[in-house]
């Protein structure tokens, strides 16, 4: 009787590690209110609503990025400052976004400005459906963001986990009674998801 020799047994195999084997992607989010209940978001040509977002180039810092995300207003966007900044890791890569907000643009302002796409179409929403409209992670770094700013607040993420929160100087917080820009409605919901929510 020949003997049948077995089949190699197959080593399992090992999931490569999460390393940074390329440079990160660093990205800038604008947050742009429209008076005091009004919020600007970008609608691409499928009807998709984004907040805008645009690369933030080497040498270049996230304030100065945003202003290349949009465009059209002859001083500039009058930035107000950072609010948060969130890091997700990638299989190889990081992915950074930073959250500027800027000061409450005039209605006469929001027609005049133009995103970094320009097939995409500018729109001024209630802070209220603009929120509503968005995707999950959009929606919850304009929670986050919203908050951060009321309550003066730097936040850093990390994976969808708050990392750290660093008070700021007064002069650059909200004035009083500013909170009520952030949806009523939404409030709860940010408040639930400061410890999973922004990637």
């Amino acid at each position: 009787m020949t003997s049948v020799a077995a089949p190699p047994i197959p080593e399992p195999q090992t999931r490569a590690p999460y390393e940074n084997w390329r440079p990160p992607i660093i990205g800038v989010s604008v947050l742009a209110p429209v008076g005091a209940t009004g919020l600007i978001l970008a609608c691409t040509p499928g009807g998709t609503p984004v907040l805008p977002m645009g690369a933030v180039e080497n040498g270049h810092s996230p304030e100065e990025a945003a202003q290349a995300v949009l465009t059209g207003l002859p001083g500039g966007l009058p930035i107000r400052r950072q609010v948060a900044v969130s890091q997700v890791q990638m299989r190889r890569r990081k992915v950074i976004t930073h959250l500027i907000v800027t000061a409450p643009l005039a209605a006469q302002d929001a027609d005049l400005l133009i995103y970094r796409d320009v097939r995409a179409e500018v729109r001024v929403l209630s802070t209220d459906h603009a929120v509503a409209a968005l995707p999950q992670k959009a929606r919850t770094r304009v929670l986050l963001g919203l908050q951060a700013l009321a309550i003066g607040a730097m936040v850093y993420v990390r994976d969808g986990e708050i990392q750290r929160i660093d008070s700021v100087p007064a002069h650059h917080s909200m004035p009083p009674g500013a909170m009520a820009r952030v949806p009523e409605s939404h409030r709860a919901h940010a408040a639930g998801r400061t410890r999973k929510g922004m990637a």
